[in-house]
């Protein structure tokens, strides 16, 4: 599997570290993300991790119609390509419709396939069609035998960049269950396995209409990861998940993934 070091942009493949997928759940302004950036690639640095930030340009996905969305998507996009540009790193983001593949791939280089859209055929051919490497996130309702489907219908478009995330299996209506048997069913598809430790750690359909989260649980969810054998982690991070516009329930505070990386670092290396 060589994907991974094919993204363009994409350094310290060499090391055979996983690779880090990381940022804010969503642009919420111009500035910050561009600080949460640097952070990052900072700490991609110190411990040689091939690393892609991350941050949605819309939120489409909400609870209530009065919850944040999102800056405008050209200028989310332009906030994206700017940290692109001034880190040297590539960027990736959520798409929901065909015409969103085509407006993001101008500015992204991983389109990443939301976990409710998963089965969305056209939405999965439009991702393929522009050429970019195509994330697909497991469907909360998804079986892990059944994501070859998903694969297939972005290989048909002639595009072999292809990742699957694993996010968890809904539980009830209010939990979602991480089953880690289905990280070497879906490396059978022939392509690297991501585990999206933030939001496997989500509690949804809160009567609020707020997600929940146990951000207490990330460290060790980030081990089972590494331990079960993934290619790389997605986490969402922000300096202050309390006062983050969307999903701060299951975020990691910055401040804590630098400790957290060493710790992950180092165990990858004992177990390879």
């Amino acid at each position: 599997m060589n994907i991974i070091s094919e993204i363009p942009l994409i350094k310290y493949t060499e090391t055979g570290n996983f690779l880090l997928i990381a940022g804010p759940c969503v642009i919420e302004d111009t500035q910050s993300p561009i600080e949460i950036a640097g952070i990052l690639v900072g700490l991609a640095e110190k411990y040689q991790l091939p690393f892609i930030f991350k941050a949605s340009y819309r939120k489409a996905n909400r609870s209530k119609s009065s919850s944040f969305t999102g800056i405008g998507d050209e200028k989310a996009l332009e906030v994206l390509a700017g940290i692109r540009q001034k880190f040297n790193v590539p960027v990736i983001s959520d798409i929901h419709s065909e015409e969103e593949a085509r407006l993001a791939a101008r500015y992204v280089d991983v389109l990443q396939i939301p976990a409710f859209l998963c089965r969305q055929s056209e939405l999965l051919f439009a991702a393929g069609e522009t050429g970019k490497v195509v994330n697909i996130k497991k469907g909360q309702f998804s079986s892990a035998e059944t994501m070859h489907f998903a694969v297939e219908k972005v290989r048909e478009t002639g595009n072999q960049q292809i990742m699957l995330t694993e996010r968890g299996t809904t539980f009830g209506y209010t939990d979602l269950v991480v089953d880690f048997r289905n990280i070497p069913v879906m490396q059978k598809a022939g392509v690297p396995v991501i585990l999206d430790v933030t939001h496997s750690l989500q509690q949804p359909n809160q009567p609020a209409g707020i997600t929940g989260g146990r951000p207490d649980l990330i460290p060790l969810m980030a081990k089972l990861g590494i331990s079960s054998g993934v290619e790389g982690l997605f986490m969402e991070t922000h300096p202050d998940p309390s006062k983050a516009k969307s999903d701060g329930a299951n975020m990691l505070k910055i401040d804590l993934m630098d400790n957290l990386l060493a710790d992950l670092v180092k165990l990858h290396k004992a177990l390879k």
